[in-house]
């Protein structure tokens, strides 16, 4: 509705040493990973080797009644997810967590990001036999890994074997009959992190926030390359695949990730508050307030207040109760539906030279509608700062960024001619060399491809908008005729 970008989903997962409610603290995880995906969402259980899920689309209140957390009842442990689609697009089979029944047990799988060799894959297996049932990615790495557990040892020597084929933005949850297994893809394009209760409970999350709502305490963040396994016999490591410095998208700082999460040792609220500080050197401007664009300007906001000694306000008031699913059926209420979305808090900003802080620019006409906002509210000038730089490059790592025609950036040759077509009296994108200063740590680097078009790994040569889906549908095309 609002032209934003979206991030594919959030993954977690617990490990009890004894048989307790895993599901509930899975919901509960869950609800603290909402942010990362709104479309649908699931948790499958193990109780002693017997799996039982449920999936649905909607949100996590919604899909899971009481009824339905009492059908997943008790185990020693659950793995959830949270979805927005990038890759795979809307179709009930895409939902995760992905529960298999092979030859050597039960397998689920939750996965966060986007394999940019996936349809490889899927044609490998498709040639050899195999029946895909949706169209999503993770579907073949859970392929994969069964295929090769058929001749290993172990899954996580499956799990060890199949990260030498399978390329992109993978964090996953592995859920077995007797072991929960995490694994993060060389680069670390995507966060994840591993937690523990009082009573001996091991976690594994996306984002620190599911361990705060669960009372655990932060252990540490699986590195890139990184496989951990856990089991009765405790938490073990496996870092045959980590090669150091990771490439971790700067978008889980400026926008992704909660306020509140901890990656990579760096507060995500913290890394915002830079980004504003920096924008604040960076494009300097007199004026009277400075405010943020609910939920991720907020916090850049604060920091460019902070630096310049401009004032800082509310400018905007956010209405909770309208979600990404929120249908305008007609095209005059979608023009309206920022309205319907944000209101102006019109004593800050009559009169007054506003400086507006945002995330980002990706089409132009939502910003566009926001600064209509505020000139009706009376702003006397308005100059908007965003605190990453201007998107010019598709993302092939589960990020929702469309493609180059569409992008506003693409479409101008400055920033100023960008203001002129929104409506600002000034413009301002944080720097390329600011965005990785966010990050505390030294070996945490970041990906940011859909600024330079330079990525961390080698990419597919087409860059259309749903690279995947279209390439799945025309080797379904080619099947049938032959067939």
């Amino acid at each position: 509705m609002f032209n934003n970008l979206h991030e594919e989903c959030g993954v977690f997962g617990i490990f009890e040493t004894k048989t307790t409610d895993v599901a509930h603290s899975a919901y509960l995880a869950l609800y603290a990973l909402q942010h990362r995906g709104q479309e649908c969402c699931g948790i499958a259980v193990n109780d002693d080797g017997v799996f039982r899920h449920h999936k649905g689309d909607g949100l996590v209140p919604d899909v899971f009644t009481r009824e339905r957390l009492n059908y997943l009842s008790t185990g020693n442990m659950a793995i959830g997810h949270v979805r927005y689609s990038t890759t795979g697009g809307k179709n009930a089979n895409n939902i995760q967590p992905l529960v298999i029944r092979h030859i050597k047990g039960n397998l689920a799988v939750a996965h966060n990001g986007n394999l940019v060799n996936a349809p490889d894959l899927r044609k490998k297996f498709e040639l050899k036999g195999a029946i895909f049932h949706g169209t999503s990615d993770t579907e073949s790495i859970a392929y994969s890994i069964v295929s090769e557990r058929l001749t290993s040892k172990s899954t996580e020597e499956a799990v060890e074997k199949v990260m030498h084929s399978i390329r992109g933005a993978y964090s996953c949850v592995v859920m077995t009959a007797t072991k929960l297994i995490a694994f993060r893809d060389p680069n670390g394009f995507r966060p994840l992190c591993l937690g523990k209760t009082d009573d001996g409970a091991w976690i594994v999350s996306s984002e620190t926030c599911a361990l705060d709502t669960l009372g655990a305490e932060f252990v540490r963040d699986i590195k890139a390359g990184e496989i951990v396994v856990i089991g009765r016999d405790g938490v073990k490591s496996i870092e045959t695949h980590c090669k150091g410095k990771s490439s971790m998208c700067v978008f889980e700082y400026i926008y992704f990730a909660r306020p509140d999460s901890v990656i990579e040792n760096t507060s995500v609220q913290h890394a915002r508050m830079r980004a504003g500080a920096f924008l604040a050197k960076e494009h300097p401007v007199d004026a009277d307030i400075v405010i943020g664009v609910p939920d991720s300007g907020l916090d850049a906001a604060l920091g460019y207040a902070n630096e310049s000694g401009i004032p800082y306000g509310v400018g905007f008031i956010k209405n909770r109760y309208i979600g990404r699913s929120f249908i305008e059926p007609t095209q005059s209420l979608r023009s309206d539906a920022v309205r319907i979305k944000l209101n102006v808090v019109k004593e800050n900003i009559r009169g007054k030279r506003v400086i507006m802080i945002d995330d980002s620019i990706v089409r132009g006409t939502t910003c566009a509608r926001i600064v209509n906002l505020l000139r009706e509210a009376g702003a006397k000038e308005v100059h908007m700062r965003i605190s990453s730089p201007p998107f010019k490059y598709p993302c092939f790592f589960g990020t929702d960024v469309d493609s180059q025609e569409n992008l506003i950036a693409c479409k101008f040759n400055s920033a100023e001619d960008i203001a002129k077509e929104i409506g600002v009296d000034s413009l301002g994108y944080l720097s390329i060399e600011a965005t990785h200063k966010l990050a505390f740590r030294s070996e945490c680097g970041l990906c940011d491809g859909c600024f330079t078009g330079s990525y961390p790994i080698e990419v597919p040569k087409e860059q259309t908008k749903d690279k995947f889906e279209e390439k799945l549908n025309s080797f379904s095309a080619y099947y049938q005729a032959l067939d």
